[in-house]
């Protein structure tokens, strides 16, 4: 009967996506090419997608000539803030297109284009990610998402009544108690899902609480998806403890989605079908969007450092092999009273507020908090007043927040920025 359950999902959600499995089966087709097939195929992309952003935005337009890819200017997140409007292409119906805002993993919340195409276009790579744990369509999946947005109706996971027959559950995970994960652990047992897929920070405090606390977990579990952040050793191993399965890492970002994910023998394939990616002298990657006609992203610099390797991988693919570096890094903040907030609260928090360039967040005490931005101009007292009412009800009326506006946010040695850092332990 489970069996069949999950056919009867994924015949219904066929008949009521069948442009994303249309996409899903292209995808699937590419990952069955040799390796020179898809490097192949993956220049013929790239000549088309140069091709069409001269032609049709005005940004590229004036920048793009007839050079080389590698000869082409980086794209920075602040090119993409002052130049919004001639990123998007001339042909748009701009009464249809959609401005989605990043995590700001950073601490530079950015605006992009987005539309329906795109959305589907990325749950069919994520779908083929999910594949490469065993999984198939129509089989159940639960998210724990630290995104609000997301979560909300009609959002990347909130679809509604589709989302049963999409065998997918998702609990919102932006903030959250002991007492809740307690109801996590039920709805895991209850629900019985093959796959978990969550922010690294979350899948890891949960499954450091499931250990603690002796959770009885179903065996149905047959991978767990950590995406949005970095994945540290010390987390995948605490995961794979407690959920009793392996752990896959995925790379990729809200403006540039599925660029990579690890396959069962752990080595992280580059999506050639979707990207093409470059590394610097100092590490940097470089990623172009070879799918996003809508908003080019060409030679975008999203701020991680990774190595692209020659060798193959014993499982069997032909997309090449990535070696992630020191890559988007943020703490946990943890209030006096217990609750746990994910560091995309803030970026979410701040990303409509134009005049805020950057911004760091530093929780010294267990109740106190520092919100340090970096603006342009000067930040309205309405706005100020604003964000200190919402952090008191969102987080904690007791805590003590300060506001500062600063010149200039320090990196790391690594050259990061850490918009979150809890330095109160």
């Amino acid at each position: 009967m489970p069996g069949l359950r999950h056919r009867l999902r994924h015949w219904l959600h066929r008949r009521l996506r069948p442009g994303r499995f249309a996409l899903l089966d292209a995808l699937l087709h590419t990952q069955s090419l040799s390796r020179r097939e898809v490097l192949h195929k993956q220049q013929q992309d790239l000549t088309a997608i140069l091709a069409h952003a001269r032609q049709h935005t005005a940004y590229y337009a004036d920048r793009l000539g007839g050079a080389s890819i590698d000869a082409l200017p980086i794209l920075t997140k602040e090119d993409i803030r002052q130049h919004l409007p001639d990123l998007l292409v001339n042909s748009a119906d701009r009464s249809q297109v959609k401005l989605g805002h990043t995590g700001g993993s950073t601490g530079q919340p950015l605006a992009f284009w987005y539309d329906d195409a795109k959305h589907e276009l990325m749950r069919a790579g994520m779908c083929r990610s999910y594949m490469m744990s065993g999984w198939r369509p129509g089989e159940k999946i639960l998210n724990f998402w630290g995104a609000r947005q997301d979560t909300q109706i009609g959002g990347v996971f909130n679809a509604g009544w589709t989302d049963f027959i999409a065998a997918e559950k998702t609990i919102a995970a932006f903030a959250y108690t002991e007492r809740q994960m307690h109801a996590w652990a039920t709805i895991v047992r209850t629900y019985q899902p093959l796959l978990l897929q969550g922010y690294a920070s979350v899948l890891a405090e949960f499954a450091r609480f499931c250990l603690a606390t002796r959770q009885a977990l179903p065996k149905t579990l047959r991978g767990v998806y950590s995406t949005a952040e970095v994945l540290g050793a010390e987390q995948r191993a605490l995961i794979e403890q407690a959920f009793g399965c392996k752990v896959f890492n995925q790379y990729g970002c809200r403006e540039i989605p599925n660029i990579a994910c690890e396959c069962r023998h752990g080595r992280m394939h580059v999506f050639t079908d979707m990207v093409y990616l470059e590394t610097l002298d100092d590490e940097r990657l470089i990623v172009t969007s070879l799918t996003n006609r809508l908003m080019p992203f060409i030679r975008y610099d999203l701020g991680d450092s990774a190595q692209l390797l020659d060798d193959t991988c014993a499982c069997g693919s032909p997309f090449p092999l990535l070696a992630m570096g020191l890559c988007r890094h943020n703490d946990i903040i943890r209030t006096a009273r217990g609750k746990i907030i994910h560091p995309s609260y803030f970026s979410r928090l701040l990303a409509h507020l134009p005049q805020i360039r950057q911004f760091q967040c530093i929780q010294s005490a267990p109740d106190q908090l520092t919100l340090n931005l970096v603006i342009a101009g000067e930040l309205p007292a309405d706005i100020a007043a604003t964000l200190r009412a919402r952090i008191a009800s969102d987080l904690d009326p007791q805590m003590n927040f300060a506001l500062n506006t600063v010149d200039e946010i320090p990196r790391t040695a690594s050259g990061k920025h850490r918009y979150v850092i809890n330095a109160s332990h």
